[in-house]
């Protein structure tokens, strides 16, 4: 087949091949079609799967491993499908990839370097998320930012003010899709969350920087389990 590889097509293919998975024909441990039965399914060319599946192996969703094949790694969340395309899922985890390396060095020097002012800063951002979590009422993605922009601002370090600013669109757009799961999952949940935001806080506040930084690894890591895990 003398085809030219189309971005198009294999955004695609993961996609049908994500929701499948999320769908349960293929399950947890279940090995997936080769990918010259893929190929034959999606009537395209073998390299065209083979981007697709790169990118499922990136995501962590498929596993490849020698002698077995490839088999499904894990299942994200059902309910994903209802707040962002599919497609989407490898920009978001990318995002949340970036902002573990990023925010906990951010938390680290804000334990260090916070004033007052920050401090206040970072409080007034949680007790506004609480106020949301309590009500019952709203998403409170600008508020979960603003927690988030204000750890990295006590860091006294532009860089880290510049690069959480930077992306604040893709920022927003993960926070909105894991509180819209949060909504749709148990009250419980979002306290957890909550939870997460406070041991930062409290960390900063106790000028433990290790700890800070861990708080934070944690949390935007535990955001990324939820979304992609069951």
């Amino acid at each position: 087949m003398n085809e030219r590889k189309s971005p198009g097509l294999a955004d695609r293919i993961y996609s049908d091949i994500l929701n499948s998975i999320i769908e349960g024909e293929f399950k947890e441990g279940d090995r997936l079609m080769t990918e010259h039965a893929l190929a034959d399914r999606f009537a395209t060319s073998r390299p065209t799967v083979r981007e697709a599946l790169a990118r499922l192996r990136a995501d962590g969703i498929i596993v490849t491993r020698r002698g077995s094949g490839t088999t499904v790694g894990r299942r994200p969340d059902p309910d994903v499908r209802r707040f962002a395309p599919l497609e989407t899922l490898s920009d978001i985890r990318r995002c949340y990839e970036f902002r573990i390396v990023t925010e906990a060095g951010a938390a680290e020097l804000a334990a260090q370097k916070a004033d007052d002012d920050d401090l206040h800063a970072i409080e007034q951002a949680w007790i506004r998320l609480e106020r949301v979590v309590e009500a019952q009422q709203g998403i409170g993605a600008s508020d979960d930012f603003a927690f988030h922009l204000a750890v990295a601002r006590a860091s006294k370090n532009q860089f880290f003010i510049s690069a959480i600013s930077f992306i604040e669109e893709q920022v927003v757009f993960s926070m909105n899709l894991s509180r819209n799961l949060s909504l749709v999952k148990t009250l419980e949940r979002q306290r957890l969350v909550q939870r997460e935001h406070l041991d930062i806080l409290e960390a900063i506040r106790a000028r433990d920087s290790v700890r800070a930084g861990q708080a934070m690894k944690s949390h935007l890591a535990g955001a990324l389990e939820r979304m992609f895990g069951n």
